[in-house]
């Protein structure tokens, strides 16, 4: 390991694998004996995998390598692929990233269906700050989490809806 100054520098971890019962335990562990402050964190189960990725915090004396090493040598991520690699986009979100609204979409499965409703958010320059969709008991549900400007927030909230509805899906909003 190469020494270098005490600045703090950012990694970003994405690690893809089977699914296993304890697996953020022994990642944020790892992470934290390593020296990494997690910033931005997401773990997904998909299907019979996962997917965890984050933003790291690291001091400058330690490199990027010692991360993967240490993921590596995890029982839990056997059959995992990890990378570690250099994050450059450094600093706070800016204000198109805070989440002004929940919708929540749900029904049967539609070819085009997050096509739809993302256009709807696009035409009103709202931000999809995250996503998710998985199957639910046979229905397909979809979670936007977005900032939508306040001043076309109800014009917004409405186009999405009557996608949801010309979908036959079902749509319900919270603001945050």
């Amino acid at each position: 390991m190469t020494s270098q100054s005490s600045d703090i520098h950012l990694a970003y971890v994405t690690i893809t694998g089977p699914d296993r019962v304890g697996l953020i335990s022994a990642v944020t562990g790892t992470l934290f004996d390593l020296g990494a402050n997690l910033a931005d964190t997401n773990f997904a189960v998909l299907g019979t995998g996962f997917e965890f990725n984050a933003v790291c915090e690291l001091p400058g004396n330690i490199e990027n390598d010692e991360i993967t090493r240490g993921l590596t040598a995890l029982a839990e991520l056997d059959g995992a692929d990890i990378t570690v690699e250099p994050f450059e986009f450094a600093g706070a979100a800016a204000d198109n990233a805070r989440i002004t609204h929940i919708i929540d979409v749900s029904g049967g499965d539609r070819p085009g269906l997050i096509a739809r409703l993302t256009e709807a958010f696009q035409e009103f320059e709202a931000n999809i700050v995250r996503m998710n969709s998985s199957r639910d008991s046979g229905d397909y549900v979809t979670r936007f989490e977005v900032s939508i400007p306040a001043a076309r927030a109800e014009q917004c909230l409405a186009a999405v809806s009557n996608s949801a509805n010309q979908l036959s899906l079902s749509c319900e909003a919270e603001e945050v």
